[in-house]
């Protein structure tokens, strides 16, 4: 096996809240108000394609009629039974041109690529850290899932239907995930909003099954909310519940049931998740240079100040970092700042009295002139 290679778990889809447009000649991020599940394959305009479980989806979100249907809630099952194998949550700073992981910290200790090799330092938090200067290092989550599509619902069984053939149909789901039970979708994101529920979430759950996630059934569900730095605009985060029409006492037996039917089958959870601990392990970063590429333009874009982003809550994050500290738009000497802190790392402050013609020391008085001859002065 190759050395110093990440071994992660195996992706045939992608999950976000937002895409890539181009405008004005420019690739940038643009938020959106729903999710979209995508394939890994990008049409020749660098958009990427629809998975088929997205029109799948939005046809039980309305009914049958998928056309036009926002997309809020996806129901889910998770790979594993550690919360910190599902949700991988860290500081990244990534080489803008290349994509290549330069540093990625937990707040404690951090994994850096210097001249000499990959090295382990201490991590400070963006914040105090003098390489993160600029704003380039910043939470990223990766959340791996199995997407599930309750077929009764996707065809929209007629009430005359036997009874017996619905139950039937009710266990199945979309062939698509189906034949792949170890492939998953990844949920990318810089919020921190969605990275802290997440996280308790999971914590959550995994304490109240007595650590039966992989069983539970869950889904994810976008939320919004209102900020006094957002303008008071919705953002968007993702948060992870129990299924839609269940109960958590709903939740628990299905969990306890559906681990029995597993042990019995000879499915060893456990050991699923040490193979999973073990590759992640393996490699000093977790994104490839290819992968970190697509993660720059969609999640870092280059455009200075762009109130854009790569989902609806990057759009706030993205904002709320052009403001003041008092929460007001940012005057000319707070822009000044930014920008020479983007491009140098040096910027220091610039007072608002210097940048202010009205508060420019007055010049003394010219010293009257010598009249010449024939000239009078003023008396």
């Amino acid at each position: 096996m190759l050395k110093g290679l990440a071994l992660t778990p195996p992706i045939i889809g992608r999950i976000s809240i937002g895409k890539v447009v181009e405008k004005a000649g420019k690739r940038l991020p643009e938020k959106d108000d729903g999710f979209t599940l995508t394939s890994q394959v990008q049409s020749r305009d660098g958009g990427w394609v629809n998975h088929p479980l997205d029109e799948a989806l939005r046809k039980v979100a309305g009914n049958g009629t998928g056309a036009g249907t926002k997309l809020r809630h996806i129901p889910i099952r998770l790979l594993f039974d550690d919360p910190d194998l599902n949700l991988r949550a860290s500081y990244h700073l990534f080489d803008r041109q290349t994509g290549r992981p330069m540093c990625v910290g937990n707040g404690e200790t951090c994994r850096r690529s210097l001249a000499a090799g990959v090295q382990t330092l201490p991590c400070p938090s963006p914040e105090a850290c003098e390489l993160a200067k600029g704003g380039y290092c910043k939470p990223y989550g990766r959340l791996n899932v199995r997407v599930v599509v309750d077929q009764q619902k996707k065809h929209n069984h007629s009430q005359d239907q036997d009874k017996n053939q619905d139950q039937d149909q009710d266990q199945d789901q979309d062939p698509a995930q189906a034949e792949d039970e170890l492939g998953s979708f990844i949920f990318r994101t810089t919020g921190f909003n969605s990275i802290r529920t997440l996280s308790a979430r999971l914590r959550y759950f995994q304490a109240i099954s007595g650590g039966m996630l992989s069983t539970l059934p869950l889904e994810l569900r976008l939320r919004g909310k209102s900020t006094t730095k957002s303008h008071r605009a919705a953002i968007y985060y993702v948060d992870l519940t129990i299924r839609t029409g269940m109960t958590l006492a709903d939740a628990l037996t299905y969990a306890k049931t559906e681990r029995e039917l597993r042990q019995n089958a000879g499915f060893d959870q456990v050991a699923l998740d040490a193979a999973a601990r073990l590759g992640f392990a393996a490699g000093a970063f977790e994104e490839s240079e290819e992968e970190g590429a697509a993660v720059v333009e969609e999640f870092y874009p280059d455009e200075f100040g762009s109130p854009e982003a790569g989902s609806a809550e990057e759009g706030a994050d993205k904002e709320s970092a052009r403001l003041s500290p008092n929460g007001l738009k940012p005057g000319l000497a707070d822009k000044l700042n930014r920008k020479m802190a983007l491009m140098t790392g040096l910027g220091k402050p610039v007072a608002v009295e210097q940048l202010s013609g009205s508060s420019q020391p007055s010049r003394p008085p010219r010293p009257s002139q010598p009249t010449g001859p024939g000239q009078h002065g003023s008396h």
